[in-house]
């Protein structure tokens, strides 16, 4: 077998005569060539589909492999279930059909203890970043930090509900999507004090280093909250640069600062929002929006501005 042999502009040639004319035969797995008759390479390997699909219902008849691994699964999709619905069961004969549910109920018997309690933490985790509009890349990681504290018995005396929630925040907050306290609190029924000692109790277990928020990742889902254009989110990101070159933003809450921040954009840019407006969509006070605001108002020299009650 002859290497393959490529010219200056990258196209094969013929090692023995130089020409040109090289086919594949795929039915030999071979690459000859047509001038001399020389076989350049054989056994070749054909590395696409051998099948044919002309719709998606033929696409899901001929694949043979399953959907990736995933950790927001309890069995990570790779195990089986003996009868995923009784539609099956009429296509036994009726004297195999006590063997079935025999079969179907000691599957679930011999299921362990973490096993069962996974299936239905990871089934509220479904459910959790399905009502919060969160990305898959978030739910592995809430699923993997819930693993790590099954694994380490972390679990143990706490409510599953709150170790998700828990898990839910740090994860958030680690892939720069963060959500607030009263969100997670509103879809997981868990005090948002349940929430912050849990998220802290797993930080210190697991190992979790997580920097703090930046208003910045508040501002845009904010401001798409309120109806607010994109000149005023980047105005509030302007007026945020500012305010951390002056260490304004030190020592305040996240969510503070970005509703203070957009408030004031959104008075600068003409598209107003009252106080109730912008606390309501951050869950702050007025008060804090108004304290906050004072303070940027004074630092930055933005003396112009009425506030709007």
């Amino acid at each position: 077998m002859a290497l393959l042999e490529k010219d200056m502009e990258g196209v094969i040639q013929c090692p023995e005569c130089g020409s040109k004319k090289i086919f594949k035969d795929k039915s030999r797995g071979e690459v000859v060539c047509a001038a001399c008759g020389l076989v350049i390479e054989d056994d070749m390997v054909d590395f696409s589909q051998e099948w044919r699909e002309f719709d998606s219902g033929d696409s899901d008849k001929k694949r043979r492999s399953g959907a990736p691994i995933s950790l927001a699964r309890h069995d990570k999709g790779i195990s089986t279930e003996i009868g995923m619905g009784y539609a099956d069961i009429f296509r036994l004969p009726a004297s195999k059909r006590p063997k079935f549910f025999r079969l179907k109920k000691w599957q679930q018997r011999i299921s362990t203890a973490t096993e069962r309690n996974l299936k239905y933490a990871l089934a509220e985790l479904k459910r959790y970043t399905s009502f919060l509009n969160l990305p898959h890349s978030v739910e592995e990681t809430i699923a993997l930090l819930y693993r790590k504290a099954v694994s380490k018995e972390l679990v143990r005396g706490r409510s599953m509900e709150s170790v998700i929630a828990g898990a839910l925040y740090a994860a958030c907050r680690e892939h720069g999507t963060p959500r607030t306290l009263d969100e997670i609190s509103e879809v997981s029924h868990v005090p948002k004090r349940e929430i912050g000692r849990t998220y802290r109790f797993l930080a210190r277990q697991v190992g979790l280093r997580i920097l703090p928020t930046d208003p910045a990742d508040y501002i845009p889902r904010f401001a798409s909250q309120l109806n607010l254009s994109g000149t005023v989110v980047t105005k509030a990101i302007e007026i945020l640069k500012q305010s951390k070159e002056k260490e304004l933003t030190s020592g305040r809450g996240p969510t503070g600062v970005a509703a203070a921040v957009l408030y004031i954009a959104a008075q600068i840019v003409g598209e107003k929002r009252t106080q109730r407006q912008v606390a309501d969509v951050a869950g702050v006070t007025e008060v804090t929006i108004r304290n906050r605001y004072k303070e940027l108002v004074k630092e930055l020299n933005l003396t112009n501005l009425q506030i709007e009650e």
